[in-house]
Order: structure tokens, then sequence, then C-alpha cells
């Protein structure tokens, strides 16, 4: 079972930005997808440390991490901005090119996207949005599975991501992009 959709009818961004701020939607090639409650504060603790930790590897970098909510606007060209149909809001973006960033967020993919798995998101996660980052070029990918202590891993080759690297959420785990992110699992998992 997939998220539920606004409607059946075709969205622009333009569309988007009218929509009242109390109810998250992702645009996904013009279908709006309701993204639902907040996630579980387990899934915020886990996100915030894995923001944490790729934001202080990457101090001094060219490279910024930014977190949900936060814009993507994945454009199919050129299009303006009112015309694009696809807009998500990955747990955690990593947008290396300053020329992507703008007030309302990241125009073009990330380098590198991180979604922390809930229930209500999990089918969505692994399916449509691992094909549209593929589609449109995020190079790292990751997948991380909290209750399963999992982390899958896709890496863009030749514009497509192939069989994932699937790690247990054990040790460190070095971001293949960034090599000088290294994620500790043990302070991500840790419950105080």
């Amino acid at each position: 079972m997939g998220l539920p959709q606004r409607d059946r009818e075709y969205h622009t961004y333009a569309d988007y930005r009218q929509w009242p701020e109390d109810v998250r939607y992702e645009l996904i090639d013009g279908f709006a997808y309701a993204m639902g409650p907040a996630p579980a504060r387990r899934h915020q603790e886990v996100a915030l440390e894995l923001a944490r930790q790729i934001a202080d590897a990457l101090e001094g970098s060219p490279c910024r991490p930014y977190i949900a909510p936060f814009d993507v606007r994945l454009p199919q060209a050129d299009e303006s901005d009112d015309r694009v149909d696809t807009v998500v809001q990955p747990d955690i973006s990593v947008i290396c090119d300053k020329a992507k960033l703008d007030e309302r967020g990241c125009r073009g993919a990330p380098d590198w996207i991180v979604e922390v798995l809930s229930p209500a998101t999990a089918g969505h996660d692994q399916i449509v949005k691992r094909a549209l980052y593929e589609r449109v070029g995020v190079r790292e990918f990751w997948l991380v599975h909290p209750t399963d202590r999992v982390v899958s891993i896709y890496l863009l080759e030749n514009g497509t991501y192939g069989k994932p690297i699937v790690q247990e959420l054990e040790g460190t785990t070095a971001a293949a992009i960034l090599p000088q992110v290294v994620v500790d699992w043990v302070r991500v998992l840790r419950e105080d």
C-alpha cells in the first residue's frame, strides 16, 4: 500500500506552494502524495543524529546537509519553478553545488540523500522514491532501517543504482562519495 494521494489531478510546484502548510505533500511526476502525520520520535532521533554527524564531518567543505522539511525541486529540463512537477522532502539531503541552492531549497538532484524508514512511508521510499532518485541522478542514496538495523546503500553507476550494499547498523559506515563522512551507528542508535 502506497501513500495516499491528495487527488488524481496533475499538479506543479505553483500549485504546491498554494496549499496550506499544516499538511505536507510531495509531488512526484505531478501527483501529490500526502506525507502523513509527523514521524515517530525514534525516527526523528535517528535522522537528527545522522544529520549532526554529517554536518560535523562536512564542516568547512562546500557540501551542506539539509533536513526535512526542505524542498528539493527536480525539474525535467529547464522549465520554470512554477512548472516543475516533482518536489520531495528527503529526511536528509546533501548538496555540494551551491548553484542548486536558493531561498526555496534545492533545484536539481542532491549529491546524497538519506531516508530513514517509517512504517507509513517504507514502501514509498523503497520503491517510488528510489526509482525517482536513480532517474534524476542522485549519486548516493541510503535507506536506513532503524527497526531492522540495516542500511541499504545505492550508488549511481552509469545512470543506474544496481544492487544495493546492505550493512548492519554496527560499527561505522563511510559515505562513498564523501568519504570524510563516517557514520557511527552506536551514536545513531543510542537510546537515552
